[in-house]
């Protein structure tokens, strides 16, 4: 009999709020996390506006923050959730065996001290041209080997291993906008195959540097509505032109059901389905089918023993670009055939912008809370319909209504899909 998988805790860090709880509120209540760049002068660039983290004090979470002073934004995003995430399961306030407890992640790599990095280049260009052993030189001076090393994707789950003692499988997924979806997934086959009885599982990435918006920008990927800020992220609307980078993590405890049981551990719903698949299709486009899609979501479904009318909520990956929104809303359809219209589907993106690697999360704690919350987040600045993308978004307000299957779909550049399925948990 196959292990069950359920969820006994859940920390965020968002542009909405830094915590579950500020976030949620955030969301129902239509707000934005969206303004001007402040991380650094972004006058010159095509897109001035992203989704940042504010007012986020890390010693609020950690007792020795000067232990992390080398690190980036993104673990000390993850360290914060995760942090809260543990401390809601209580997991920690009964016995647990260190090497049952591990940790998968998708998180992003960290950004280069952007300022120290150009710096070296300057100095090193001589007649135009770069001088290698001069940079070899300034490079050895001037940068710092704990601050290269944590810009390792691999490193936020490293940190966590070591703060919670999880000695069991430690791994990260960085598979673009799919990976902590994708790591959610995985921590759960890890559970259910028996490899561990607990994981921490989710993601954090900040992106919002001069490189990181360089690379969208070549992309022309990202929205450059700059003038409005809160309305430039419209998934689904016939006049979306991209989507808005954000910057944060989400984090869940996954559980062994009987585990949570034997403890009394709080159920927030169970991991009933996981879906994978890629488009083997161009690396920056989705199939126009939506193939890699539909047989994601279908994946999914079997694996939930769950018919497609049996979900009552999808929380759509949604980024807000032209391609995007109209193959996910075809892929829907083909999925869901007529039901999909009686389905509503929403994207938080159109308030916290796109937090790339840890989107996923984010958006699985969201569908969670759906579950929990009998409410549904909505799809801010829905306003212009767009014929090709005409289902039901609950556009501009929050809904309430009672979800016992919710689906979170993710895709990201290079073709992967996941799709998951969250469940009430009733005791049977």
């Amino acid at each position: 009999m196959r292990r069950r998988v359920v969820v006994t805790g859940m920390g965020a860090i968002t542009p909405l709020g830094n915590s579950i709880e500020e976030t949620w509120n955030a969301m129902l209540a239509g707000g934005s996390g969206i303004g001007r760049i402040t991380h650094f002068d972004a006058s010159n660039f095509p897109t001035k506006i992203a989704a940042e983290v504010k007012n986020y004090d890390f010693a609020k979470w950690i007792d020795q923050p000067e232990i992390f002073q080398h690190t980036g934004r993104n673990i000390r995003f993850a360290i914060g959730a995760a942090v809260d995430a543990v401390k809601s399961s209580r997991l920690l306030e009964s016995p647990l065996d260190p090497a049952r407890f591990g940790v998968y992640l998708g998180a992003g790599e960290g950004a280069q001290n952007f300022h120290v990095f150009m710096s070296i280049i300057a100095s090193a260009h001589k007649n135009g041209e770069l001088d290698l052993g001069e940079f070899a030189r300034s490079g050895l001076q001037e940068l710092n080997a704990q601050a290269e090393l944590e810009q390792e994707p691999n490193m936020p789950a490293g940190h966590l291993a070591a703060l919670f003692n999880a000695q069991g499988p430690n791994l990260n997924s960085l598979t673009a906008c799919a990976a902590s979806s994708q790591a959610i997934g995985e921590a759960t086959e890890i559970i259910r195959r028996g490899d561990a009885d607990v994981m921490l599982s989710g993601g954090a990435h900040s992106m919002i540097h001069p490189f990181g918006v360089t690379g969208f920008n070549l992309l022309t990927a990202l929205s450059t509505n700059n003038d409005d800020p809160k309305g430039a992220s419209r998934p689904f609307d016939k006049n979306r032109d991209g989507f808005v980078l954000g910057e944060g993590a989400g984090m869940v405890i996954l559980e062994e059901l009987e585990h949570a049981l034997a403890r009394g551990a709080h159920i927030w719903g169970e991991i009933s389905g996981y879906g994978s698949t890629a488009d083997a299709f161009r690396i920056t486009d989705t199939h126009p089918e939506g193939r890699g899609a539909v047989s994601c979501i279908n994946m999914a479904l079997r694996d939930a023993s769950l018919n497609p009318d049996d979900i009552h909520y999808i929380n759509a990956h949604g980024t807000s670009t032209e391609v995007n929104d109209k193959v996910e809303t075809l892929a829907i359809k083909q999925a869901f055939g007529a039901n999909a219209y009686n389905i509503p589907v929403s994207s938080i993106k159109s308030m916290m912008g796109h937090l790339i690697a840890a989107a996923g999360s984010v958006e699985a704690i969201t569908c969670l809370l759906t579950i929990n919350r009998g409410a549904l987040p909505p799809t801010m600045n829905y306003e212009t319909p767009d014929p090709e993308c005409d289902l039901d978004y609950v556009a501009n307000a929050a809904r309430d209504a009672k979800v016992d299957n919710a689906l979170s779909n993710s895709f990201g550049f290079g073709g992967q899909n996941i799709s998951l399925v969250f469940s009430r948990y009733t005791g049977n």
